[in-house]
């Protein structure tokens, strides 16, 4: 453990990984607990998340599981309830979970468009709706909110309902942002750009088999300080916004993706 505790409690959706390595929600519930928080670790695959937690654990971290659905109501009001039965509260809700799918209005699927509606843009609907009236009784709290830099840019190829639905999640942040900033809540988005995590392999190697180190060289060399980022720069840019040392940071969009938005093309 890095720093000193001070018993927070943080809800980390998303906290497993879909193949070995630290994806973004892994590092990121890791990263919470070396910084003292008490971590409710959220994934719908209950062995990698369990995985999480005994990582937390190796290190002295406090760490419980709930395993959900983050598309179903029902559930994260029960992981909202957990929460608060395991560590008596919520300070903070990391909202990690996401999917991506490519293609245009055309070339998708409208059962494609509709998934990554509820996967990325209900669930972050859901997991406020049941977290921010415990904030609220508490009269303080963060939210950090996973977006990405296809919120704002084209990246290669078409993404048009993954651009859509984190798009949608920078604007509800900010909705939320300033209805709750008199209540003592804050909530920002951070943006990754192109980062090296096993989602991203796994998607590459899905898509191109046995040119998916070509592909990830491509990455790399895209990114003006030659080299992807990797889910431990998204985990140290969430503990700053969830923390005291962010106080006065509220309705932002944190862009973590090494320059590759400042240029044109």
């Amino acid at each position: 453990m890095t720093n000193s505790k001070h018993e927070k409690v943080v809800i980390v959706t998303g906290a497993g990984a879909i193949a070995d390595g630290w994806s973004n929600g892994r590092a990121a519930a890791v990263m919470y607990a070396r910084h003292g928080y008490r971590v409710l670790a959220v994934d719908r695959n209950r062995a990698s998340v369990e995985r999480t937690r005994d990582i937390i654990f190796e290190e002295g971290g406090q760490c419980r599981v709930f395993t959900g659905d983050v598309t179903c109501a029902e559930d994260m009001r029960q992981m909202v309830d957990a929460a608060q039965d395991h560590f008596g509260g919520v300070h903070v809700l990391h909202n990690n979970v996401g999917i991506a799918e490519t293609g245009g209005p055309v070339e998708a699927s409208e059962a494609s468009w509709n998934k990554l509606i509820a996967v990325n843009q209900t669930s972050l609907f859901l997991t406020c709706k049941y977290a921010l009236p415990v904030m609220q009784a508490q009269r303080s709290g963060a939210i950090v909110n996973i977006a990405s830099i296809a919120a704002q840019r084209w990246l290669g190829f078409p993404y048009v309902g993954y651009s859509a639905t984190k798009a949608a999640m920078i604007a509800f942040t900010r909705n939320v942002a300033i209805q709750y900033a008199p209540l003592g809540i804050r909530a920002n988005c951070i943006s990754p750009g192109f980062m090296d995590t096993p989602m991203v392999s796994t998607s590459l190697t899905q898509a191109y088999g046995g040119e998916t180190q070509a592909m990830l060289d491509k990455r790399h060399a895209q990114c003006p300080m030659g080299f992807m980022g990797d889910a431990w720069d998204v985990a140290n840019a969430a503990v700053f916004l969830a923390s005291d040392a962010a106080r006065y940071i509220t309705g932002i969009d944190l862009v973590v993706d090494g320059g590759l938005t400042l240029r044109c093309a």
